[in-house]
């Protein structure tokens, strides 16, 4: 028992300790490092170790969201005036705390894979922000069972959160190259010029990617399950079940 205790905490103090490298590895001004709740709380009674672990990864990468959201909008101002007259900050608080269960008309209720694809259709005159950002938010929602925190009796598999991270890749790779007709970025993200090197949108799809492929290979481990890897082409890639 002391052996299995001990190697418990040896897994989880590695995990903790890659996950908060993934989620300080460009820090902002003033970032907190990310906490957990009171430990004598009723809630956090009702946990395990590996509890914990999702409950920080899925708020760091809605961090991760609410941000790249952000920067989305002010780098394609265009895109938050189909949808709203307020400020960027409203928008990006309406989506992540709103009453609507992640179901927006003006995507049709789309969410994971069906929002990510209406984001670069061609024949889509709304704007693209949201459903890139909804799609993103919903496909890690639904790998986590449409939960943001987590007890002894919850189940994750490992597999769908690895799809859901080398969807995440793909959606990062159609961010920076999917173009319209006349050869236009749908989305504005990265921009290496002469002037400026800005690889900050690439940098934090990123951290999302390595905290989903982290939890899931730490998650299959434990676990004791076998996860199936899959090599793809990012330009020929079809989005993975999950």
């Amino acid at each position: 028992m002391a052996s299995a205790v001990s190697m418990s905490q040896r897994w989880v103090a590695l995990f903790s300790a890659l996950l908060l490298a993934s989620a300080c590895s460009t820090p902002g001004p003033g970032k907190p490092v990310p906490r957990q709740a009171d430990r004598s709380s009723i809630g956090q009674l009702m946990k395990n170790d590996m509890d914990r672990i999702a409950d920080v990864e899925i708020r760091e990468n809605t961090e991760s969201l609410r941000l790249l959201m952000s920067k989305l909008y002010k780098r394609n101002p265009r895109e938050l005036k189909k949808s709203t007259s307020g400020s960027v900050e409203d928008m990006v608080n309406w989506v992540f705390d709103g009453d609507h269960r992640w179901e927006f008309e003006a995507i049709n209720n789309r969410q994971d894979t069906a929002a990510l694809f209406l984001a670069f259709d061609p024949q889509y005159q709304g704007d693209r922000v949201l459903p890139y950002i909804v799609g993103l938010h919903t496909m890690l929602l639904k790998a986590h069972g449409w939960k943001t925190e987590f007890f002894f009796l919850d189940s994750i598999d490992p597999q769908r959160l690895y799809n859901v991270a080398r969807n995440v890749e793909i959606a990062a790779w159609k961010l920076a190259n999917a173009r319209n007709s006349k050869g236009q970025l749908y989305l504005l993200s990265n921009e290496i010029n002469e002037q400026q090197r800005n690889l900050s949108f690439e940098r934090e799809i990123g951290k999302i990617v390595g905290r989903t492929d982290l939890y899931a290979i730490t998650l299959a481990e434990k676990s004791e399950r076998t996860i199936t890897r899959v090599m793809q082409n990012l330009a020929t890639a079809i989005f993975l079940p999950f």
